[in-house]
């Protein structure tokens, strides 16, 4: 009998070695990034190291850790460290020196279910496959040539949202702008993407149609849900049995099916009018028929669904952030008006041109793009190699956070950067591409959004439209400059409550 009860170690000298090899190279990782020149790491907590301190808002919480500990951070959320990164500096760096290293992409639960293992363009990993993704976004589907050939879709839709305001206005009601500014976007998006309307796909239940504008909606809440298994790999189990994976999974054979409908659809039905104005899914389908992409079925639903969710939210949130900032600043309203009915006359219709002359309020979309990002902590990238940023070591596969909130709110580079001064990009040579590395609404360098185009043309029609139609005031007891504007964190930064409005018809009909 033993005393104490203490086991044996095995006598086996195979094992013995193994133990104590296993034992040396933990003791030697240790020891080598102990000497490693590191970022700094805020105050943790042991097990989950930095999580308790994201918040509710994680874009302010986190520009808050680095006013007191520096631009680079070192964040220990769970079991893998990650970077933070906010300062326009350090991205000048990364895009200058270390473009290629910083361009690949961490993978996740939810993206490795809902986009088909990562087969998107935008959360693939950084090689062959993501540049040739990256080509057929660009050249054929988001380019200037293909967004100018939607602008039937937008006349049409934008028509349609001004007759309900004008509804609105004969009866003197308020309206949810918010709801009707995310529906307009996202009947664009799809009608873009797929030749027919989210509104249409709500009302269609009884032919067993997937309700698309709900699928989007859960795939966005999913995507920035909770994820123990992320965190913590080794409690991946947890997942399963508070229901994330299988709601994963049950939103993934939904969509899927939604697509294997919508691919059957464009396969049959081949009419002129899709000849003539072809959407996102017959372009890829006939790039593949004709042996000039080299992709197969998942391929093609993974990019439709990219589409989707980088597209419905996004343009929809910004253009109700630049309505809100305008109903707050009265003086801002007047001179975004007068600029844009002076330059579009007294014709009945708003066109492209008319746009391109108004300065002003490409001024008003790019200060509402700097203080409302709608994606604030830019998609996470990944380091490919080690590589030294700022004087400190960062480690290969090291997972990358941007803050674009904090960086384009950074007084070094803004005057009164909390102030909503659309005067500031006057005369100005900043622009929206990621080449000013103290504004990067769409990102920058490879992995920035290739649907800037397609987003801002949307924006920017919508709003004058808007702003040439109607005058605009808020419902009775609100006053202006005490406008909420307390923000909703998830895949998109929204307003936390709807917009309401009051419209009034500027022209008679």
């Amino acid at each position: 009998m033993d005393l104490l009860n203490v086991p044996k170690l095995p006598s086996n000298p195979l094992f013995v070695s193994l133990i104590l090899l296993f034992t040396l190279l933990i003791w030697l990782k240790l020891a080598k990034r102990k000497h490693l020149n590191l970022p700094p790491s805020p105050p943790k907590l042991p097990i989950i190291g930095n999580i308790h301190q994201l918040g509710k808002l994680p874009h302010r919480s986190l520009r808050d850790l680095s006013r007191n500990y520096g631009s680079l951070l070192l964040l220990h959320l769970g079991c893998n460290p990650k970077l933070l990164v906010s300062s326009a500096d350090m991205v000048r760096e990364i895009l200058k020196d270390h473009d290629v290293v910083f361009s690949d992409r961490p993978s996740s639960t939810a993206t490795n279910i809902l986009f088909y293992g990562c087969r998107d363009m935008g959360f693939a990993p950084y090689g062959e496959y993501w540049r040739q993704q990256k080509k057929l976004s660009v050249v054929e589907l988001l380019s200037h040539r293909r967004v100018h050939s939607f602008q039937f879709v937008r006349d049409e839709e934008v028509e349609l949202l001004i007759n309900k305001i004008r509804r609105a206005c004969l009866k003197g009601e308020s309206i949810n702008l918010s709801e009707m500014l995310k529906l307009v976007s996202s009947n664009i998006v799809s009608r873009c993407v797929i030749s027919r309307r989210s509104e249409e796909e709500e009302e269609e239940e009884e032919d067993g149609c997937c309700k698309f504008g709900q699928l989007a909606k859960r795939t966005g809440v999913l995507l920035t849900s909770f994820c123990v298994g992320d965190l913590f790999p080794y409690l991946r189990w947890v997942d399963v049995l508070t229901g994330y994976i299988p709601r994963l999974k049950a939103l993934f054979g939904e969509l899927d099916s939604f697509f294997d409908q919508i691919i059957k659809e464009h396969t049959t039905l081949k009419t002129d009018d899709q000849v003539s104005n072809k959407d996102f899914i017959s372009t890829i389908m006939q790039l593949q028929e004709d042996g000039m992409l080299e992709i197969d079925l998942t391929n093609i639903k993974a990019i439709l669904l990219d589409m989707f969710v980088a597209g419905t939210d996004t343009t929809g949130a910004t253009t109700e952030w630049m309505m809100a900032e305008l109903l707050k600043r009265p003086n801002v309203m007047k001179k975004v008006q007068e600029e844009v009915r002076n330059v579009v006359g007294n014709k009945y219709k708003v066109d492209m041109e008319d746009i391109n002359k108004m300065k002003y309020l490409k001024c008003v979309l790019k200060e509402t793009l700097r203080l409302h990002p709608t994606v604030p902590l830019l998609v996470p990238r990944q380091t490919s190699a080690s590589v030294e940023l700022g004087g400190y070591h960062i480690p290969s596969n090291m997972t990358i956070l941007i803050n674009a909130w904090a960086i384009q709110r950074d007084p070094k580079w803004w005057e009164n950067p909390e102030e909503f001064i659309p005067e500031r990009f006057e005369n100005s040579s900043i622009d929206l591409n990621g080449q000013d590395v103290q504004f990067i609404p769409f990102g920058f360098g490879r992995r920035s959004c290739p649907g800037m185009p397609f987003a801002v043309t949307v924006i920017e029609y919508v709003m004058a439209n808007l702003l040439y139609w109607f005058d605009w005031k808020l419902p009775v007891g609100e006053i202006a400059e005490n406008l909420d504007m307390t923000e909703l964190y998830g895949q998109t930064i929204n307003r936390k409550n709807p917009l309401h409005v009051v419209p009034m018809s500027h022209f008679s009909f």
